[in-house]
Protein backbone atom coordinates (compact mmCIF):
# COMPACT_ATOMS: atom_id res chain seq x y z
CA UNK A 1 0.00 0.00 0.00
CA UNK A 2 2.78 2.36 1.00
CA UNK A 3 4.23 1.76 -2.43
CA UNK A 4 1.23 2.31 -4.52
CA UNK A 5 1.29 6.29 -2.49
CA UNK A 6 4.51 6.80 -3.06
CA UNK A 7 3.64 5.95 -7.36
CA UNK A 8 0.70 7.79 -7.43
CA UNK A 9 1.98 10.50 -5.34
CA UNK A 10 5.24 10.84 -7.48
CA UNK A 11 2.92 10.73 -10.50
CA UNK A 12 0.83 13.68 -9.22
CA UNK A 13 3.48 15.88 -8.44
CA UNK A 14 4.37 15.66 -11.81
CA UNK A 15 1.12 15.90 -13.03
CA UNK A 16 0.09 19.15 -11.23
CA UNK A 17 3.01 20.93 -11.66
CA UNK A 18 3.21 20.49 -15.94
CA UNK A 19 -0.33 19.95 -16.54
CA UNK A 20 -2.91 20.60 -13.82
CA UNK A 21 -1.60 23.86 -12.81
CA UNK A 22 -0.88 25.35 -16.32
CA UNK A 23 -4.69 24.32 -17.56
CA UNK A 24 -5.78 26.10 -13.72
CA UNK A 25 -3.72 29.05 -14.55
CA UNK A 26 -5.96 29.15 -18.69
CA UNK A 27 -9.45 28.51 -16.89
CA UNK A 28 -8.89 31.22 -14.00
CA UNK A 29 -7.71 33.55 -16.44
CA UNK A 30 -9.80 33.20 -19.10
CA UNK A 31 -11.11 36.18 -20.39
CA UNK A 32 -9.24 38.39 -18.29
CA UNK A 33 -6.30 40.88 -18.26
CA UNK A 34 -3.94 42.60 -16.14
CA UNK A 35 -5.58 46.01 -14.92
CA UNK A 36 -3.57 48.58 -13.29
CA UNK A 37 -3.48 52.61 -13.86
CA UNK A 38 -1.34 53.27 -16.52
CA UNK A 39 1.37 56.12 -17.90
CA UNK A 40 0.35 57.23 -21.17
CA UNK A 41 3.23 58.40 -23.17
CA UNK A 42 2.90 62.03 -23.26
CA UNK A 43 3.10 61.67 -19.12
CA UNK A 44 5.73 62.93 -16.94
CA UNK A 45 7.19 59.48 -17.37
CA UNK A 46 10.13 58.43 -14.52
CA UNK A 47 13.57 58.36 -15.16
CA UNK A 48 15.15 54.74 -15.82
CA UNK A 49 18.44 53.41 -14.84
CA UNK A 50 19.55 50.42 -17.20
CA UNK A 51 22.19 48.16 -15.97
CA UNK A 52 24.69 45.91 -17.87
CA UNK A 53 27.16 43.61 -16.85
CA UNK A 54 28.96 42.76 -20.04
CA UNK A 55 31.94 40.14 -20.67
CA UNK A 56 33.26 39.63 -23.66
CA UNK A 57 30.04 40.82 -25.73
CA UNK A 58 31.86 42.36 -28.64
CA UNK A 59 29.73 40.84 -31.55
CA UNK A 60 26.33 42.02 -29.72
CA UNK A 61 26.86 45.02 -27.64
CA UNK A 62 27.21 47.61 -30.16
CA UNK A 63 23.50 46.80 -31.23
CA UNK A 64 22.18 46.14 -27.46
CA UNK A 65 22.97 49.98 -27.00
CA UNK A 66 21.54 51.10 -30.11
CA UNK A 67 18.70 49.27 -29.63
CA UNK A 68 17.99 51.05 -26.21
CA UNK A 69 18.78 54.56 -27.26
CA UNK A 70 15.88 53.83 -30.33
CA UNK A 71 13.83 53.16 -28.17
CA UNK A 72 10.37 55.45 -27.87
CA UNK A 73 11.05 56.39 -24.30
CA UNK A 74 12.29 59.68 -24.09
CA UNK A 75 15.93 60.17 -24.10
CA UNK A 76 16.33 62.67 -21.38
CA UNK A 77 14.86 60.02 -19.39
CA UNK A 78 17.16 57.48 -19.90
CA UNK A 79 20.57 55.90 -18.24
CA UNK A 80 22.56 53.04 -19.31
CA UNK A 81 25.50 52.32 -16.70
CA UNK A 82 27.42 49.24 -18.25
CA UNK A 83 30.19 47.22 -16.19
CA UNK A 84 32.21 45.34 -18.33
CA UNK A 85 32.93 42.41 -16.15
CA UNK A 86 37.25 41.93 -16.68
CA UNK A 87 36.41 41.70 -20.47
CA UNK A 88 39.66 40.57 -23.36
CA UNK A 89 37.75 40.79 -26.58
CA UNK A 90 36.83 44.00 -28.18
CA UNK A 91 34.09 45.35 -25.47
CA UNK A 92 35.70 48.51 -24.01
CA UNK A 93 36.38 49.88 -26.94
CA UNK A 94 33.46 49.97 -28.32
CA UNK A 95 31.89 50.62 -25.58
CA UNK A 96 34.22 53.58 -25.18
CA UNK A 97 33.60 54.65 -28.50
CA UNK A 98 29.72 54.28 -28.18
CA UNK A 99 29.75 57.23 -25.07
CA UNK A 100 30.59 59.52 -27.73
CA UNK A 101 27.42 58.98 -29.49
CA UNK A 102 25.38 58.85 -25.91
CA UNK A 103 25.90 60.82 -23.68
CA UNK A 104 24.00 59.35 -21.35
CA UNK A 105 26.12 55.84 -21.57
CA UNK A 106 27.97 55.49 -18.72
CA UNK A 107 31.12 52.99 -18.90
CA UNK A 108 32.87 51.22 -15.84
CA UNK A 109 35.58 49.00 -16.15
CA UNK A 110 36.35 46.10 -13.94
CA UNK A 111 40.07 44.44 -13.97
CA UNK A 112 38.92 41.52 -11.52
CA UNK A 113 36.31 39.52 -12.43
CA UNK A 114 33.21 40.24 -10.27
CA UNK A 115 30.38 38.25 -11.59
CA UNK A 116 27.08 39.45 -13.02
CA UNK A 117 25.31 39.65 -9.70
CA UNK A 118 27.89 41.72 -8.02
CA UNK A 119 28.69 44.35 -11.39
CA UNK A 120 24.76 44.75 -11.21
CA UNK A 121 25.19 45.77 -6.99
CA UNK A 122 27.76 48.31 -7.60
CA UNK A 123 25.90 49.99 -10.66
CA UNK A 124 22.83 50.28 -8.63
CA UNK A 125 24.75 52.71 -6.66
CA UNK A 126 25.31 54.75 -8.85
CA UNK A 127 22.09 54.98 -11.02
CA UNK A 128 19.74 57.75 -10.32
CA UNK A 129 16.74 56.19 -11.86
CA UNK A 130 13.32 55.81 -10.16
CA UNK A 131 13.21 52.42 -12.26
CA UNK A 132 15.97 49.98 -12.36
CA UNK A 133 15.87 47.91 -15.87
CA UNK A 134 18.44 44.90 -15.01
CA UNK A 135 19.28 43.44 -18.81
CA UNK A 136 21.76 41.34 -20.93
CA UNK A 137 24.15 42.34 -23.51
CA UNK A 138 22.97 39.67 -26.02
CA UNK A 139 18.69 40.64 -25.34
CA UNK A 140 17.88 43.41 -27.52
CA UNK A 141 15.20 45.64 -27.46
CA UNK A 142 12.73 46.69 -29.41
CA UNK A 143 10.92 49.90 -30.09
CA UNK A 144 8.45 49.56 -27.50
CA UNK A 145 10.43 47.99 -24.51
CA UNK A 146 10.94 50.42 -22.47
CA UNK A 147 7.56 52.37 -22.18
CA UNK A 148 5.32 49.20 -22.12
CA UNK A 149 7.77 48.07 -19.20
CA UNK A 150 7.10 51.27 -17.24
CA UNK A 151 3.39 51.86 -18.16
CA UNK A 152 2.62 49.94 -15.10
CA UNK A 153 4.22 51.61 -12.65
CA UNK A 154 1.49 54.35 -12.07
CA UNK A 155 0.31 52.04 -9.90
CA UNK A 156 2.18 51.94 -6.59
CA UNK A 157 1.59 48.52 -5.67
CA UNK A 158 3.76 47.50 -8.63
CA UNK A 159 7.15 46.32 -7.48
CA UNK A 160 8.52 44.72 -10.75
CA UNK A 161 7.61 43.91 -14.06
CA UNK A 162 9.02 41.36 -16.91
CA UNK A 163 9.37 41.60 -20.46
CA UNK A 164 8.27 39.05 -23.10
CA UNK A 165 11.25 37.08 -24.31
CA UNK A 166 10.95 36.28 -28.27
CA UNK A 167 13.26 33.44 -29.64
CA UNK A 168 15.73 33.80 -32.68
CA UNK A 169 18.54 31.58 -34.32
CA UNK A 170 16.66 28.58 -33.92
CA UNK A 171 18.16 25.50 -35.63
CA UNK A 172 16.68 22.33 -36.39
CA UNK A 173 19.88 19.93 -35.53
CA UNK A 174 20.01 21.35 -31.78
CA UNK A 175 17.55 21.66 -28.92
CA UNK A 176 16.64 24.89 -29.53
CA UNK A 177 13.14 24.24 -30.50
CA UNK A 178 12.43 22.51 -27.38
CA UNK A 179 14.04 25.56 -25.19
CA UNK A 180 11.93 27.73 -27.46
CA UNK A 181 9.05 26.05 -26.83
CA UNK A 182 9.11 25.83 -22.84
CA UNK A 183 10.40 29.55 -22.61
CA UNK A 184 7.19 30.59 -24.77
CA UNK A 185 5.17 28.24 -22.22
CA UNK A 186 7.13 30.27 -19.37
CA UNK A 187 6.16 33.15 -20.72
CA UNK A 188 2.70 32.41 -20.82
CA UNK A 189 2.20 30.77 -17.03
CA UNK A 190 3.82 34.06 -15.97
CA UNK A 191 1.35 36.46 -18.12
CA UNK A 192 -1.67 34.21 -15.98
CA UNK A 193 0.11 34.40 -12.76
CA UNK A 194 0.06 38.20 -13.22
CA UNK A 195 -3.42 38.75 -13.86
CA UNK A 196 -4.49 36.33 -11.38
CA UNK A 197 -2.84 37.49 -8.03
CA UNK A 198 0.24 39.48 -8.82
CA UNK A 199 2.70 36.72 -8.24
CA UNK A 200 4.64 36.24 -11.71
CA UNK A 201 7.40 33.77 -10.52
CA UNK A 202 10.75 34.43 -11.80
CA UNK A 203 11.21 37.44 -14.41
CA UNK A 204 13.35 36.80 -17.51
CA UNK A 205 16.74 37.25 -16.29
CA UNK A 206 17.97 38.76 -19.97
CA UNK A 207 15.56 41.72 -18.89
CA UNK A 208 12.87 43.12 -16.16
CA UNK A 209 12.31 45.97 -14.07
CA UNK A 210 12.21 47.01 -10.15
CA UNK A 211 11.50 50.15 -8.30
CA UNK A 212 15.11 51.28 -7.66
CA UNK A 213 13.66 51.58 -3.27
CA UNK A 214 12.71 47.83 -3.64
CA UNK A 215 15.69 46.42 -4.95
CA UNK A 216 18.02 44.41 -2.64
CA UNK A 217 21.76 43.84 -3.39
CA UNK A 218 22.22 40.16 -4.06
CA UNK A 219 23.88 37.99 -1.80
CA UNK A 220 27.39 37.32 -3.47
CA UNK A 221 27.58 33.68 -3.66
CA UNK A 222 23.73 33.82 -4.94
CA UNK A 223 23.83 32.38 -8.73
CA UNK A 224 20.00 33.06 -10.03
CA UNK A 225 19.88 37.19 -8.97
CA UNK A 226 16.53 37.83 -11.04
CA UNK A 227 14.71 35.27 -8.61
CA UNK A 228 15.79 36.36 -5.60
CA UNK A 229 15.32 39.75 -6.72
CA UNK A 230 11.85 38.84 -7.61
CA UNK A 231 10.96 37.33 -4.70
CA UNK A 232 12.59 40.12 -2.48
CA UNK A 233 10.04 42.23 -4.11
CA UNK A 234 7.01 39.46 -2.67
CA UNK A 235 8.40 39.89 0.94
CA UNK A 236 7.48 43.56 0.87
CA UNK A 237 3.66 42.78 -0.15
CA UNK A 238 4.26 44.29 -3.78
CA UNK A 239 3.24 42.57 -7.12
CA UNK A 240 5.39 41.18 -10.07
CA UNK A 241 3.86 41.13 -13.00
CA UNK A 242 4.57 40.41 -16.94
CA UNK A 243 4.00 42.67 -19.76
CA UNK A 244 3.30 41.15 -22.62
CA UNK A 245 4.02 43.76 -25.22
CA UNK A 246 7.23 44.64 -23.61
CA UNK A 247 9.42 42.63 -26.35
CA UNK A 248 12.87 41.52 -26.36
CA UNK A 249 14.75 39.55 -28.54
CA UNK A 250 17.62 37.03 -27.43
CA UNK A 251 18.89 33.96 -29.33
CA UNK A 252 17.89 30.61 -27.96
CA UNK A 253 21.07 28.11 -27.06
CA UNK A 254 21.09 25.21 -29.58
CA UNK A 255 23.89 23.35 -28.18
CA UNK A 256 22.58 20.47 -25.39
CA UNK A 257 26.14 20.38 -23.61
CA UNK A 258 26.64 24.08 -22.98
CA UNK A 259 22.83 24.31 -21.94
CA UNK A 260 23.25 21.42 -19.84
CA UNK A 261 25.90 23.30 -18.14
CA UNK A 262 23.66 26.58 -17.85
CA UNK A 263 20.86 24.56 -16.10
CA UNK A 264 23.20 23.15 -13.60
CA UNK A 265 24.11 26.70 -12.26
CA UNK A 266 20.27 27.94 -12.05
CA UNK A 267 19.35 24.09 -10.59
CA UNK A 268 21.95 25.02 -7.38
CA UNK A 269 21.04 28.40 -7.44
CA UNK A 270 16.78 27.40 -7.22
CA UNK A 271 17.70 25.42 -4.06
CA UNK A 272 19.60 28.46 -2.68
CA UNK A 273 16.32 30.71 -3.68
CA UNK A 274 14.38 28.29 -2.38
CA UNK A 275 15.39 27.82 1.32
CA UNK A 276 16.06 31.41 1.33
CA UNK A 277 12.25 31.99 0.47
CA UNK A 278 11.10 28.92 2.41
CA UNK A 279 8.58 31.17 4.49
CA UNK A 280 6.77 32.52 1.62
CA UNK A 281 4.99 29.12 1.13
CA UNK A 282 2.85 29.75 3.51
CA UNK A 283 0.12 29.99 4.34
CA UNK A 284 -0.88 27.72 0.96
CA UNK A 285 -4.13 29.63 0.38
CA UNK A 286 -1.96 32.40 -0.94
CA UNK A 287 -2.10 33.24 -4.30
CA UNK A 288 2.17 33.34 -3.74
CA UNK A 289 1.95 30.28 -2.22
CA UNK A 290 0.31 28.37 -4.45
CA UNK A 291 2.45 29.92 -7.56
CA UNK A 292 5.54 29.46 -6.05
CA UNK A 293 4.86 25.94 -5.43
CA UNK A 294 3.06 24.48 -8.05
CA UNK A 295 5.28 26.56 -10.48
CA UNK A 296 8.52 26.36 -9.09
CA UNK A 297 9.19 24.01 -5.97
CA UNK A 298 7.25 20.97 -7.55
CA UNK A 299 9.64 20.80 -10.84
CA UNK A 300 12.84 21.99 -7.90
CA UNK A 301 12.04 18.27 -6.53
CA UNK A 302 11.40 16.60 -10.11
CA UNK A 303 14.41 14.69 -9.77
CA UNK A 304 13.25 13.14 -6.29
CA UNK A 305 10.15 12.46 -7.50
CA UNK A 306 11.33 10.17 -11.00
CA UNK A 307 13.70 8.63 -8.33
CA UNK A 308 10.49 7.43 -6.10
CA UNK A 309 8.22 6.79 -8.78
CA UNK A 310 10.69 3.88 -10.80
CA UNK A 311 11.65 2.83 -7.64
CA UNK A 312 8.03 2.02 -6.28
CA UNK A 313 6.91 0.88 -10.02
CA UNK A 314 9.98 -1.91 -9.28
CA UNK A 315 8.35 -3.13 -6.31
CA UNK A 316 4.76 -2.97 -7.60
CA UNK A 317 5.06 -4.44 -11.08
CA UNK A 318 6.09 -8.15 -9.17
CA UNK A 319 2.20 -8.15 -7.97
CA UNK A 320 0.44 -6.00 -10.73
CA UNK A 321 0.42 -6.20 -14.47
CA UNK A 322 -0.92 -2.62 -14.53
CA UNK A 323 2.51 -1.52 -12.91
CA UNK A 324 4.59 -3.90 -14.46
CA UNK A 325 3.43 -2.00 -18.06
CA UNK A 326 3.96 1.34 -15.77
CA UNK A 327 7.22 0.71 -15.32
CA UNK A 328 7.94 -0.20 -19.21
CA UNK A 329 6.42 3.05 -20.23
CA UNK A 330 8.94 4.58 -17.62
CA UNK A 331 11.87 2.44 -18.49
CA UNK A 332 11.58 3.54 -21.87
CA UNK A 333 11.13 6.97 -21.73
CA UNK A 334 14.51 6.88 -19.48
CA UNK A 335 16.19 5.19 -22.50
CA UNK A 336 14.22 7.93 -24.97
CA UNK A 337 17.58 10.39 -24.73
CA UNK A 338 19.96 7.73 -25.61
CA UNK A 339 18.09 6.87 -28.67
CA UNK A 340 16.98 10.26 -29.32
CA UNK A 341 20.93 10.73 -29.69
CA UNK A 342 21.66 8.26 -31.43
CA UNK A 343 19.09 8.93 -33.98
CA UNK A 344 20.95 12.72 -34.38
CA UNK A 345 24.09 11.27 -35.31
CA UNK A 346 22.02 10.40 -38.10
CA UNK A 347 20.40 13.91 -39.03
CA UNK A 348 17.19 11.77 -37.57
CA UNK A 349 15.35 14.30 -35.42
CA UNK A 350 12.02 12.79 -34.00
CA UNK A 351 10.60 15.58 -31.75
CA UNK A 352 9.13 13.97 -29.13
CA UNK A 353 11.94 12.13 -28.62
CA UNK A 354 13.67 15.60 -28.54
CA UNK A 355 11.32 17.18 -25.64
CA UNK A 356 11.53 13.49 -23.89
CA UNK A 357 15.34 14.17 -24.06
CA UNK A 358 14.77 18.23 -22.54
CA UNK A 359 12.52 17.07 -19.81
CA UNK A 360 15.19 14.65 -18.55
CA UNK A 361 17.81 17.25 -19.25
CA UNK A 362 16.34 19.68 -16.96
CA UNK A 363 15.59 16.94 -13.97
CA UNK A 364 19.31 16.06 -14.41
CA UNK A 365 20.58 19.61 -14.11
CA UNK A 366 18.57 19.58 -11.16
CA UNK A 367 19.80 16.38 -9.39
CA UNK A 368 23.33 17.38 -9.77
CA UNK A 369 22.52 21.12 -8.89
CA UNK A 370 21.04 20.15 -5.70
CA UNK A 371 24.52 18.30 -4.57
CA UNK A 372 26.54 21.18 -6.03
CA UNK A 373 24.02 23.41 -3.63
CA UNK A 374 24.78 20.96 -0.26
CA UNK A 375 28.65 21.39 -1.47
CA UNK A 376 28.04 24.46 -1.09
CA UNK A 377 28.68 28.22 -3.47
CA UNK A 378 31.78 29.80 -3.19
CA UNK A 379 31.59 32.29 -6.05
CA UNK A 380 29.30 33.40 -8.75
CA UNK A 381 31.32 34.34 -11.40
CA UNK A 382 30.41 31.65 -14.17
CA UNK A 383 30.99 31.68 -18.16
CA UNK A 384 28.01 32.84 -19.86
CA UNK A 385 26.55 30.24 -22.18
CA UNK A 386 27.62 30.69 -26.09
CA UNK A 387 24.26 31.56 -28.51
CA UNK A 388 24.10 31.66 -31.44
CA UNK A 389 24.64 34.76 -32.59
Amino acid sequence: MIFEIIFWTSALIIFHSYVLYPWLLSLLSSNKIIQYALFKDDDDLPKVSILISAFNEEEVIEKKINSIFENDYPENKIEVLLGSDCSFDNTNSIVKRLTEKYPNLHFFEYTVRQGKGNVINQLYEKSTGAILILTDANVIFDRNTIFEMIKYYKTPKIGLVDTNMMNVGMKKDGISFQEKAYISREVLIKNQESVLWGTMMGPFGGCFSIRKELYEKVPKNFLVDDFYINMKVYEKKFAGINSIDSIVYEDVSNNLKDEFRRKIRIATGNFQNLVAFRKLLLPLNSGLSFSFLSHKVLRWIGPFVIILSLLSLIILSFNSKFYLIALALQLFSLIVPLLDYILSKSSFHISLFRFVTHFYTMNLALLIGFFKFLNGVESNVWKPTKRNQ
